[in-house]
This record gives C-alpha cells, sequence and structure tokens, in this order.
C-alpha cells in the first residue's frame, strides 16, 4: 500500500515537473523570436525573399550626410569687374583713357578728360572689337586690355595743342569800341577791341525749339559760377546779355562738339579761353550776335 503511493506520488512529481519544464520551454522560445526580429536583418522589399530596391527607387526619409556631401554644387556666376570710369567722370585718369583709345583709332578728337557721349561710344567700340561686354563703362577687364595694347601717353598726346578757328569777317557792328562778336554763320565768338581782333574761340548755339537771339545787347551781369535756375546745369564765366540768355562755358559742349545744343545760350568750348575773356569783358560792353 505505501508501495503504491509512493508511486503514485512519484507519477505526480514527475508530471508537474514536465508542465513545469514545458512552460519554461514554451517562454525561452517566444522570448527568443522577440529578440531576433530586433537584431535580426530588415525584410526584403515587396516581401520577396532575397530582392533588394532598385537604384531609382526614391527614398522614403531625408537623405544621409554622405549623400548630401556627394552632390556637386551649384556654380555661381563670376562677379561683374569693376567699374573704374564712366559718364559724368571728370579727371586726369580720363583723359589718359581717351589719349590711348586715339592711339589705336577709337577715339577721333583731343582728350578732354571728361567722359561723355563721345567717350562711351568709343569704348563700346573698342570693348565690341575684343569681345568684351560693349557696357561703354570702363571696368578693370576692358582699362586692363586697353593698357596691353597701348603705350603711356606723352604730354602732347593728353593735351595736345589746339589751333584756334579762324576769326570770321565781323559785322559793322562790331568795329566800333569793346565787342563780343558773335557769327552764326562761322560759329565763332571774337574778342574785338576797337577793330581789332584780340582772340578767338569756337561756340555753339541754341536749338531751333530754344533759339539764341540775333541782334545788339550789352553785357549787364557777369556770374563766374552761375547755376541756371530752370536746368540746374552750371553755366561757368557766365556773361548775361539778354534776358536768360548769356555767354558761358559748356562742358558738354566740350565733350559732345555740335552733337548738342545749348538751351538759348552762347556755349563755347574752350574753358581756358572763356575764363580770359571773362576776366576782361565789363559790364556794359556790347554783344552782336549775326549770321
Amino acid at each position: 500500500m505505501g508501495r503504491v503511493r509512493e508511486n503514485s506520488h512519484t507519477r505526480l512529481v514527475r508530471t508537474a515537473a514536465a508542465a513545469a519544464v514545458g512552460v519554461l520551454a514554451l517562454a525561452a522560445l517566444t522570448t527568443g523570436c522577440k529578440v531576433e526580429r530586433v537584431g535580426g536583418a530588415e525584410p526584403t522589399a515587396a516581401g520577396q525573399p532575397g530582392t533588394r530596391p532598385t537604384d531609382d527607387a526614391k527614398p522614403s526619409g531625408p537623405a544621409s550626410p554622405s549623400a548630401t556631401a556627394s552632390r556637386t554644387p551649384t556654380a555661381r556666376p563670376d562677379p561683374e569687374p569693376r567699374t573704374l570710369m564712366s559718364v559724368g567722370d571728370r579727371s586726369g585718369r580720363v583723359r589718359e583713357l581717351q589719349a590711348r583709345l586715339r592711339q589705336i583709332g577709337h577715339f577721333d578728337r583731343s582728350p578732354t578728360g571728361y567722359y561723355g557721349t563721345v567717350t562711351v561710344t568709343a569704348v563700346q567700340s573698342f570693348q565690341g572689337r575684343r569681345g568684351l561686354a560693349r557696357t561703354g563703362r570702363t571696368d578693370a577687364v576692358t582699362w586692363e586690355r586697353l593698357l596691353a595694347m597701348t603705350r603711356k601717353p606723352t604730354a602732347k598726346e593728353l593735351d595736345p595743342p589746339v589751333a584756334g578757328p579762324a576769326p570770321a569777317k565781323l559785322d559793322a557792328r562790331c568795329l566800333k569800341g569793346r565787342v563780343l562778336c558773335i557769327s552764326k554763320n562761322s560759329r565763332t565768338l571774337s574778342w574785338v577791341i576797337d577793330g581789332r581782333v584780340d582772340s578767338t574761340m569756337d561756340v555753339r548755339f541754341g536749338s531751333q525749339y530754344t533759339p539764341t537771339r540775333d541782334g545788339v545787347f550789352s553785357v549787364y551781369w557777369k556770374s563766374r559760377h552761375h547755376v541756371s535756375t530752370l536746368y540746374d546745369t552750371p553755366m561757368p564765366y557766365a556773361m548775361f546779355f539778354s534776358g536768360g540768355q548769356a555767354v558761358h562755358y559748356s562742358s558738354d559742349f566740350a565733350a559732345r562738339g555740335y552733337d548738342g545744343a545749348s538751351h538759348g545760350c552762347v556755349n563755347v568750348r574752350d574753358e581756358g579761353k572763356i575764363a580770359s575773356l571773362f576776366a576782361q569783358v565789363r559790364d556794359g560792353d556790347k554783344v552782336v550776335v549775326y549770321w
């Protein structure tokens, strides 16, 4: 009886032990799947074993740093060369520019030192012949190319002697006293004292819409540093003779010549000559404007 109980008890112990072992085995198996899943290989695309995404597949997230670094950077345009001289400038360097352009046939007049429309056209001509952008401005590239093709101008090239214009046949009204004798036909002004021509200079007149008046007048006001109140433009060495019309120096005339016109005044091209004339003329001196 005691043996039967012992066998029964032994079977119960063994059964319980076997059950415990089964539970532990199941727990171990479940835990092992989780660890393998976390540390194992990623699933292949579309669930197909052994396949990989093609090269043209788009990434679903941001590009990695290595991929970003491998991209070719966008090329930036070269900066424009620095402008050295342009319209409105007045300097010895502009005079040198004009003299150098004249050496190679792009500037057909004496240097003035003023960067006007004639200089712009000359620079554009030079730039076009050398395959440069025809801006009309003298930038660093244009200047360096010009320096390489020319030599340093001499003093005479920078400031050549200017032959004075031939005096016009004097109007009879210019033969007595002190007279500014101005001929529209020859476009000259002669400073005449008692019938003797003291000096002659080139002049230009107003346009057809703002003509210079003909007739006999007298100087009633001199203004050395005058600026027009109507047009806000400089009128150096102004000698007024009829309303707002005056004889005065014009930098535009010096730069553009007869391509332009005044608003009715008598423009003088040579600053040295008008400065000398201004010093001699007095209020009350006669002015004769004629054809």
